[in-house]
């Protein structure tokens, strides 16, 4: 079975082009189900005595530490997929996986920001002092040592705010409705600033072209020369086509976009339950809401599936009824 799931990840990884995020969780998922079914002592089931049965138990143990449904639900996809993978390769006759039902998944609207408040939000960062955000003053770099050994690991890690940087980020977001992964994957020659186009690579390595507006190129321009000075104050520079950049001249990465978001949104005292994504829930729902068609969305999402798309739709359903409540004299 270890071998199975081995040739399956590199399927995933040659074939399917899946993410490094999907292999990982894929693996860490099968390598979970394989520790469920040989306990210390006990040896690996062989493919062939692998059916709904044992799937089953696993599933239930899952209840038992009380996970999500969601995280079950995804275990269980995992599983479904491998299992699918291994009829095809004759490893299996049929895939037990199909016959253990998945949980049930609360069905959640995500909460979308109307365009006001967005703009709101974006032009106070733009408003921030920008010299006490600069990186650094008289020729030093922030968390530099005193040896000048370059930024600290401490003052890295903490994704300390650069206005002019994060401006021209969270900008980026909503005006082309990225995933955070696009975005800090964007390379310069991936921007058409000329004719305000971006080159995405999304799931599955397919690439789309996606427009942005005015707001995005101005920023973009501001954040320039401080990209250039990031660059120039270490000595080595090994992502210096990497459009946004951290304190070290490296690509950013999700999770310091992650940081930068839920701290400015403490900062600006919103009370929202906001991070990355909720800019690409914000950019379908305010094009939608505005008359754009949903099969226009769906390209610009780099949707597979039009179904995933739609979900936008309830969201705009939900905003008209709340004007309706509000609005109507009958309601």
């Amino acid at each position: 079975m270890k071998a199975a799931i081995e040739k399956y990840l590199n399927y995933l990884a040659n074939v399917r082009n899946s993410s490094a995020h999907t292999i990982r969780n894929y693996k860490s998922d099968l390598c979970q189900f394989v520790a469920f079914l040989s306990p210390p002592g006990a040896e690996v089931p062989a493919m062939g005595q692998l059916d709904h049965h044992l799937i089953r138990e696993y599933v239930a143990d899952l209840y038992g530490q009380q996970l999500e449904k969601s995280s079950i639900a995804r275990k269980l996809a995992a599983l479904r997929s491998f299992c699918r993978y291994c009829v095809r390769e004759g490893l299996l006759t049929a895939n037990p996986a199909r016959l253990v039902p998945a949980p049930k998944l609360p069905k959640r609207l995500p909460s979308v920001q109307t365009a006001e408040e967005l703009n709101g939000f974006l032009d106070k960062i733009g408003k921030l002092d920008q010299k006490a955000a600069q990186p650094g003053r008289a020729g030093a770099v922030p968390g530099a040592s005193k040896k000048g050994r370059g930024p600290s690991a401490a003052t890295t890690e903490k994704s300390e705010m650069i206005p002019k940087r994060d401006r021209a980020l969270l900008e980026m977001l909503y005006a082309a409705g990225l995933r955070v992964s696009e975005l800090t994957g964007l390379n310069l020659e991936d921007i058409d600033q000329s004719g305000q186009m971006l080159r995405v690579r999304g799931k599955g390595r397919k690439e789309r072209l996606v427009p942005y507006g005015s707001k995005a190129q101005a920023a973009l321009e501001a954040y320039a020369p401080l990209r250039e000075q990031l660059l120039g104050r270490v000595k080595s520079a090994p992502h210096r086509q990497a459009v946004f950049l951290n304190y070290a001249g490296r690509r950013i990465t999700p999770r310091s976009v992650a940081r930068m978001v839920k701290k400015y949104v403490r900062m600006m005292d919103t009370g929202w339950d906001f991070h990355p994504h909720s800019f690409r829930h914000a950019f379908a729902t305010h094009l939608l809401s505005d008359g754009a068609d949903l099969r226009a969305i769906q390209e610009l999402l780099g949707h597979q599936s039009l179904s995933t798309t739609q979900k936008y739709t309830h969201t705009s359903i939900r905003h008209l009824m709340e004007v309706f409540d509000r609005s109507h004299p009958r309601a």
